[in-house]
């Protein structure tokens, strides 16, 4: 196949063109920027300098690519997480998953190449019943200092999924590039414990993203996948094991009320009401199996 990779140099992208390479298909990725054209190359795949905000710019893009299928993987998560202004942290790639989404799915149907993007699902799960949810639960609705992020995904999922596409929300990623920032808040033991702990999260070694969105391409398949690893888990029992895998002390636990002051409901929510999602749909239709079924492997070998 010839595949568009749309994002070719973000956290899952270095990753997947390499994949998607090494199983015979035709890959063009992008960059925003001029700088990373060799980085691409290097992975193997054609690179396009493309912005995703700009509709001529990828029109122009996936038209000369002429895909089979367009991966949306385009992002902008950068500098130091800020967890209390999430819609700032995330202003970009809000935009990424509202405008770009729109960009993206205008410029495939043009094609009539098939669509496939990056959701999310790590802990925001509704937060109401069972801890592990599954494709048919509802998303959480959103927090009020997030809310934009909330949105976006929301966007995301809908243009796509309209657009006869399929959304794979991945769990929060880890592994090579992903969770450089959040290691060292844990080494400074400043990613604390809140209150009792008890909020889930899943969790994704960054290849087992990969892998799964090379199956999703070739299968072309329709639909939501949560693309998370085996095993959900409560804030309380990774966070002190992704500690003990980075050389750090045991994380500080704190009151709820400070959290909230000091980091903000998002945070709070996460360690306290977060939902982790089952992974059987993506193992089942895509006959998918990750390479770190728990993340108590992957932050062994992948955090140092």
């Amino acid at each position: 196949m010839r595949v568009f990779v749309a994002g070719g140099t973000g956290v899952v992208g270095r990753r997947l063109v390499p994949q998607l390479v090494a199983r015979g298909h035709d890959v063009v990725a992008t960059t925003s920027r001029p700088g990373r054209v060799d980085l691409i190359e290097g992975l193997g795949a054609a690179a396009v300098v493309m912005d995703g905000l700009d509709a001529t710019s990828v029109g122009e893009a996936v038209a000369a690519a002429g895909p089979d299928a367009v991966v949306h993987e385009m992002t902008a998560i950068r500098g130091k997480p800020d967890m209390k202004h999430m819609d700032r942290w995330f202003a970009v790639t809000n935009r990424l998953r509202t405008e770009g989404t729109d960009h993206l799915v205008a410029a495939a149907s043009a094609t009539g190449a098939h669509l496939v993007a990056q959701g999310y699902a790590a802990w925001n799960g509704i937060r109401e019943g069972g801890w592990v949810k599954t494709e048919e639960d509802p998303l959480d609705p959103g927090i009020s200092s997030a809310q934009p992020n909330f949105d976006a995904i929301g966007h995301l999922e809908t243009a796509v999924l309209g657009a006869g596409g399929a959304v794979l929300r991945y769990g929060g990623l880890y592994g090579p590039g992903a969770t450089d920032d959040q290691v060292e808040l844990v080494r400074k033991r400043q990613f604390p414990l809140v209150g009792k702990a008890q909020g889930y999260t899943s969790w994704i070694h960054v290849d087992d993203a990969a892998s799964a969105t090379v199956l999703a391409i070739e299968q072309k398949v329709t639909g939501v996948f949560n693309i998370v690893d085996d095993e959900p888990a409560p804030a309380d029992v990774w966070l002190p094991y992704l500690a003990q895998s980075a050389g750090a002390r045991p994380p500080m636990r704190v009151p709820v009320w400070v959290a909230r002051m000091l980091a903000g409901d998002v945070a709070v929510t996460m360690m306290t009401e977060g939902r982790g999602f089952s992974n059987a749909k993506a193992k089942r239709e895509l006959d998918w199996e990750p390479r770190y079924p728990s993340w108590r492997q992957g932050f062994r070998e992948g955090i140092g």
